[in-house]
């Protein structure tokens, strides 16, 4: 997927959930729409670099969108540990089907037909994309974008309580017993991101329902994107465990 001509600012502060005052190269102040309904953790703090792009469009109250941003975590004795973010929560979906569609993602392959926002389940959801074929059963796919890194490599989920999320959770072990294939898919714009488990400190009942989820047999993929002020793609298959202390030191959120 290719970026608009980026525009790099630093930013000044993140405010009323959708927008962002930045500084623009410049020296002025520009009230950019920030496309994130998340807390946005560890992806916000002022002084950060970021990139912007010009809709154009003077009928937009804000005609810049708040795309990228350059995240620097303290590591303690280790020093500090930079990646590039990709903030607009906009653009996973449509990455999670590049991917399927170029082969990249190879868990997903074999369905002939890509289907976005089909309502489904109990708990009236949409899903992200439903794959089709004739020779299997349907696979019900939930996408969810991980930014919060943490250190040491390691992503979690989510980066704010999200009854949401296990709402999805609840609807994807439905399509399972059902019959059918559920998968969740995180995928991770964020070049410093390499793990990824649930945010247990965050919000413990998704992670205990993502536990369940996993013995009902949903299947979790964690894909990790290449982020150039070019362009974004999905690339490789990141390591999951629905336990953040399985990995080589405990961190702390």
């Amino acid at each position: 997927m290719n970026y608009p001509p980026l525009i790099e600012g630093r930013l000044l502060r993140r405010y009323k959930r959708f927008l962002a005052d930045v500084e623009t190269a410049e020296g002025g102040c520009l009230t950019v729409h920030c496309p994130n309904t998340g807390s946005m953790k560890n992806c916000a703090a002022p002084g950060s670099r970021v990139w912007y792009w010009d809709s154009g469009n003077s009928q937009r109250k804000y005609p810049h969108t708040w795309e990228l941003v350059e995240t620097t975590l303290d590591e303690g004795g280790g020093g500090s540990i930079a990646g590039l973010a990709g903030v607009n929560t906009a653009r996973p979906n449509h990455l999670a089907r590049e991917a399927i569609e170029s082969g990249c993602l190879v868990e997903l392959q074999g369905y002939s037909e890509i289907l976005r926002e089909v309502a489904y389940g109990k708990e009236r959801s949409r899903i992200d994309l439903l794959l089709r074929a004739s020779d299997r059963a349907d696979c019900y796919v939930e996408v969810k974008s991980v930014t919060l890194a943490v250190g040491s490599g390691v992503g979690l989920f989510p980066d704010s309580v999200s009854a949401r999320g296990a709402k999805h959770l609840r609807e994807l072990m439905a399509v399972v017993k059902a019959g059918y294939r559920g998968v969740l898919l995180y995928v991770v714009p964020h070049t410093a991101i390499e793990r990824v488990a649930p945010a247990h400190e965050i919000d413990p009942e998704y992670a205990a329902t993502l536990r369940q989820a996993l013995a009902c047999g949903v299947e979790v993929i964690a894909y990790g994107a290449n982020i150039s002020l070019d362009a974004i793609t999905l690339e490789r298959r990141l390591m999951f465990s629905d336990d953040v202390r399985v990995f080589d030191k405990r961190e702390s959120i």
